[in-house]
């Protein structure tokens, strides 16, 4: 038996602390309250105004030409960018995580740069490089190419805002694994390409598509950047998020919320895959080796 003078037992240590019930039942309460108030009760809010003129009338909404084309568009964007900013992702990922170099300090802050810069800005950016008044402006029009108020322009921006969330996901975790696993493989034998491939790749591969999921959410969701180069144009340039500010602005109450009512849809799609990549990475974890 302890004496009084004694530490206190490591297990009365790690208790966790209890509150009583009144208190676990008015904690869940609030929570409950807010996630209730500011999350379930405006998406059911935006599926009942979608719904409002009827199902052929959402159906019209989300089928006609314009709102097509944005569809498009988006998904165009999201399958360009996305690619591109996994392999930058790994890329930035590997080089912070397995290296030391002078500079590493500020390609990390690069790398988060996006989280602190306003999404305006950086369409702002782009239209003063690319511009018509810009600094490649003369030499882009001179060659007949226009990337600000077309395609080009909206993946440029929907690239720089993007562009953090794979390396952001990977860095903790390379860092965590440290490099022994990559050491033993070019010990024994391994060249750069298979030590990634067969050793590092499946160690990050979790981490990995949770990035590339928040990265493709962010890609479809983008407003600000894009909202700058774009230029609006009905049926060319505007993404899905672009198009339902349009149709709200024409007081189309029932077709802006349709259009943003598959935005959800997407949204709720990403949430699902999260949460399954989330399931799967504890299931592997929890796994005895064999």
């Amino acid at each position: 038996m302890p004496s009084a003078l004694s530490p206190r037992p490591r297990a009365a240590l790690r208790r966790p602390a209890t509150e009583s019930f009144p208190m676990r039942c008015l904690l869940i309460g609030v929570a409950l309250l807010f996630l209730v108030l500011f999350l379930f009760v405006p998406l059911v809010s935006v599926f009942v105004e979608a719904f409002r003129k009827g199902f052929s009338y959402y159906c019209d909404s989300i089928t006609n030409h314009d709102a097509w084309a944005a569809i498009k568009l988006t998904l165009l964007v999201a399958a360009i960018s996305v690619p591109l900013n996994t392999v930058f992702g790994v890329a930035a990922s590997w080089c912070i995580a397995k290296y030391q170099f002078r500079g590493r300090s500020l390609l990390v802050t690069l790398v988060d740069l996006p989280f602190a810069v306003s999404p305006v800005i950086s369409g702002l950016i782009y239209v003063l490089v690319f511009g018509l008044q810009g600094w490649f402006g003369p030499w882009l029009r001179a060659h007949n190419i226009q990337i600000i108020f077309a395609v080009p322009g909206i993946v440029l921006a929907t690239i720089f805002v993007t562009f953090p969330f794979v390396a952001r996901e990977l860095i903790p975790l390379m860092e965590t694994q440290g490099n022994d696993a990559e050491y033993a493989a070019l010990t024994l034998g391994a060249n750069g390409w298979q030590t990634f491939w067969r050793v590092t790749l499946p160690n990050i591969k979790w981490g990995l598509f949770y990035g590339i999921i928040l990265c493709n959410a962010r890609a479809m969701g983008e407003f600000g950047a894009v909202s700058v180069v774009s230029g609006h144009i009905r049926g060319l340039t505007n993404t899905l998020p672009l198009h339902v500010e349009l149709l709200f602005n024409d007081y189309n109450l029932a077709g802006s919320f349709a259009c943003a009512s598959l935005l959800i849809l997407l949204a709720l799609v990403t949430l699902g895959l999260k949460s399954f990549i989330e399931w799967r990475n504890s299931r592997t974890h929890q796994e005895p080796p064999p």
